[in-house]
C-alpha cells in the first residue's frame, strides 16, 4: 500500500481540534500506542501495541524529507510478520509512546500526536487508491497543510524512532 504523508510540529492542540471540527473530521478514537523500531538493512519496521487493538508490524520505506512524501508499507499481523522476518527476536532499535488522536477526513487520516519525551505533532496521511492517485493525495495534504497552519510549526524530516534515536545518541556521546 502508499500513502502521501506530511508531519509538522504541533504548536496548538485545542486549535487543531477545532479545525478538525471546522473541516468536519470525524474523531475516529484516542490511541495509547508503543511502537518499537527494530533494525533492518533497509526500510523500517515497527511493532505497534494498542490497548484493545491487536499488534501489528509495519514495515515501511520513505524518503527523509520535510515536505510531503510517498510511503510505501505493508501491515503485518504477528504471525505473517514471524513467517516474513523470522521468528528470532530481533535487535530492538527504540521505542517510540505516544497518545495519538485518530481524526478521519474522507480518506486522509489526521494525527494529533503527543509523543513521549518530545512533544506534540500532526501528521496527515492520504491513502493512495485507484480513485485517489499520488497527485491527488499531494493536492490533499497541501490543502490540508493550508488549513491547520495556524496551529502548526515546522515540517518534520524523520520519524519519531529518529528523533527519539537522536536524543538517545545526545545523552550518551561525550561532551566536546
Amino acid at each position: 500500500m502508499h500513502n502521501v504523508e506530511m508531519k509538522a510540529e504541533l504548536r496548538d492542540l485545542p486549535l487543531a481540534r477545532s479545525i478538525c471540527h471546522a473541516l468536519k473530521a470525524t474523531k475516529i478514537a484516542t490511541l495509547e500506542q508503543t511502537d518499537t523500531y527494530f533494525k533492518l538493512a533497509t526500510g523500517r519496521l515497527k511493532k505497534r501495541e494498542c490497548a484493545g487493538e491487536p499488534t501489528e508490524y509495519v514495515f515501511y520505506d520513505r524518503d527523509n524529507r520535510a515536505r510531503p512524501r510517498l510511503s510505501h508499507f505493508t501491515i503485518y499481523s504477528e504471525n505473517e510478520a514471524a513467517e516474513r522476518f523470522g521468528s528470532t527476536p530481533m535487535p530492538v532499535w527504540v521505542v517510540v509512546k505516544k497518545t495519538r488522536e485518530l481524526w478521519m477526513l474522507g480518506s486522509v487520516r489526521i494525527h494529533l500526536d503527543t509523543v513521549e519525551d518530545l512533544g506534540a505533532f500532526i501528521e496527515f496521511e492520504a491513502l493512495v487508491s485507484p480513485s485517489n492517485n499520488v497527485a491527488r493525495c499531494h493536492e490533499t495534504v497541501a490543502a490540508l497543510r493550508g488549513s491547520f497552519s495556524p496551529a502548526m510549526g515546522e515540517t518534520i524530516a524523520v520519524s519519531y524512532s529518529d528523533m527519539i534515536a537522536g536524543q538517545i545518541e545526545s545523552q550518551t556521546s561525550p561532551e566536546a
